[in-house]
């Protein structure tokens, strides 16, 4: 989104990357290590008249954090000097994070599903198709559908519907159209009335974005997020590991 936003909009671009992040954080705790517990389904509070428990909480909170982080990637995308380094980036933060990941999902490889960096590098590529080919219709709908089709093939984190997601989102960018953004993304994403919620919501501080990147600058500052990712899915096996044995 343009800069011209800023004077009527509160969030930047580091803010974003900072709730994202958290809300993953918190998504995690309650997939991986919540769900370990005898209690995790026993009810916490209730909210609209549901018996809502921990695990569910964490999870609903979490829904925040996949739609976020894709609206930054598009945003990457657009606004990035280098977007083979980018691609390469993901590329390469997608194997490391792997590592974690198959070790979280007791050793899943090959086939039964992969990070989600690889989704987003899904995404990634399908802008770049859809932009490449943008005078040859046939070719941008074949990149497309065969992106799609990888994605569902590859089961990368949240598979195709993810890629969908990003694609949808990246077409739909424009602040005019984020209404019709959220209502379609709640319908890739969530699975019950209670993650719906949580999926709206990502659009409250995403339609809040002021178009600057904020306080969060340089290599190291943008690299830290990246390796975040990966850090963080090995502290969750380190303490699931230690919590079951």
């Amino acid at each position: 989104m343009p800069n011209h936003f800023a004077c009527h909009y509160s969030l930047n671009g580091s803010w974003l990357k900072m709730i994202a992040v958290l809300s993953m954080f918190i998504d995690h705790i309650g997939k991986y290590l919540l769900i370990c517990s005898d209690s995790y389904n026993e009810p916490l509070l209730t909210l609209f008249g549901t018996s809502v428990s921990a695990y569910l909480l964490t999870r609903t909170i979490g829904r925040l954090a996949f739609p976020i982080f894709s609206f930054l990637l598009i945003e990457g995308f657009i606004h990035t000097r280098n977007r083979r380094k980018y691609g390469l980036n993901l590329l390469a933060f997608a194997i490391i994070s792997e590592i974690p990941w198959l070790l979280l999902h007791s050793g899943n490889w090959p086939f039964k599903s992969h990070n989600v960096m690889f989704t987003l590098l899904f995404g990634f590529l399908g802008m770049l198709a859809w932009e490449k080919y943008k005078s040859n219709i046939a070719k941008q709908a074949m990149a497309i559908i065969s992106l799609f089709v990888l994605a569902y093939i590859f089961k990368a984190d949240y598979s195709w519907k993810g890629f969908a997601f990003i694609m949808m989102l990246y077409l739909l960018r424009e602040r005019s159209k984020m209404p019709v953004a959220a209502i379609a993304g709640t319908g890739l994403l969530a699975k019950s009335p209670l993650l719906t919620t949580g999926v709206l919501t990502a659009f409250i501080p995403i339609s809040l974005y002021n178009g600057e990147r904020g306080f969060i600058k340089g290599n190291y500052a943008k690299y830290l997020f990246y390796v975040f990712y990966p850090s963080h899915l090995l502290l969750i096996y380190l303490i699931k590991y230690w919590w079951m044995n």
